[in-house]
């Protein structure tokens, strides 16, 4: 069993799990992910590692209320345990000899893209954190922590400046920065336009993909994506690659399949919690 030793709200529909995992917190690096239960009735669900705390022994998970599992994940409380909490899973991020590196993080991607930032900030790395909005933004102390320059955008320009992350980046290439690495991570559009900013550059270019999976092996097959016309599997494979090789019509067609059973899953969660309540669950 795995403790959860600290829960925090970050906004209305993202919440941070500190997990005690100390052989996992001690072995992880940038771009890994774990795969936890709640229970022997759970799916088995990826997650990126966001942060470690190897000294503690603590492995921080943030996640989206999507489904149901991370409905349920959601409403657990610090003291609580988790059955299972497996990784480090995937390959961790391949870095390379840089200069000076550009990390995007788009919505929820930016607990995916702040390993990244923090692991980069002695060779030089700005972050470029989009929103929809103002009341969305997470993470952004941590941020300022962890990379040289932080620009924050939202779509709607009530935080930071307004546009999208592509228009930052563009901007930033056009004042002279020369980066030789790009790590974007988010949305599947977002990843996709980043990587058409990038490519006319020749700018190294990452992104991290999450593809449906199931057991995180290689063994199922589930998440396989098209790069660079040849099949790969993100969970062993993965989870990053070349952004200017991925097939991303592909993968938002995959990605897609599974979104009528998450809204009938979240509705019956409400509805088992509901009855929990008041005593007629089992």
């Amino acid at each position: 069993m795995y403790k959860i030793l600290r829960r925090k709200q970050l906004n209305d529909t993202v919440v941070r799990l500190d997990v005690e995992a100390p052989f996992i917190a001690k072995k992880a690096k940038a771009g890994q992910f774990i795969i936890l239960r709640i229970d022997e009735r759970g799916e088995r669900m990826p997650l990126t590692i966001a942060d470690t705390n190897a000294e503690e022994g603590s492995v921080s998970i943030i996640f989206q209320i999507v489904g149901q599992t991370t409905m349920l994940l959601s409403q657990m409380n610090e003291g609580d345990c988790l059955l299972d909490f497996v990784g480090p899973l995937g390959a961790a991020t391949e870095f390379g000899h840089i200069k000076k590196a550009c990390v995007i993080g788009g919505g929820v991607g930016n607990a995916i893209a702040y390993p990244s930032a923090k692991a980069l900030f002695n060779m030089g790395v700005d972050v470029i954190a989009g929103f929809r909005s103002k009341d969305i933004v997470i993470l952004e102390d941590e941020y300022k922590e962890v990379c040289n320059r932080l620009f924050i955008t939202t779509d709607d320009g009530t935080y930071g400046e307004k546009g999208f992350v592509t228009n930052k980046l563009q901007d930033l290439i056009d004042a002279g920065n020369n980066y030789d690495l790009v790590i974007a991570i988010g949305p599947i559009p977002m990843m996709k336009f980043v990587s058409k900013v990038t490519e006319p550059y020749n700018i190294k270019t990452l992104v991290s993909l999450n593809p449906i999976m199931i057991d995180g092996t290689g063994m199922c097959g589930g998440c396989r994506v098209t790069v660079g016309g040849e099949i790969k599997f993100a969970c062993v494979d993965g989870p990053d690659f070349d952004g200017h090789q991925v097939d991303y019509d592909e993968l938002m067609k995959r990605n897609s399949t599974y979104r009528e059973f998450e809204a009938h899953d979240r509705e019956n969660c409400r509805m088992y919690k509901a009855a929990d309540e008041m005593g007629g669950a089992k």
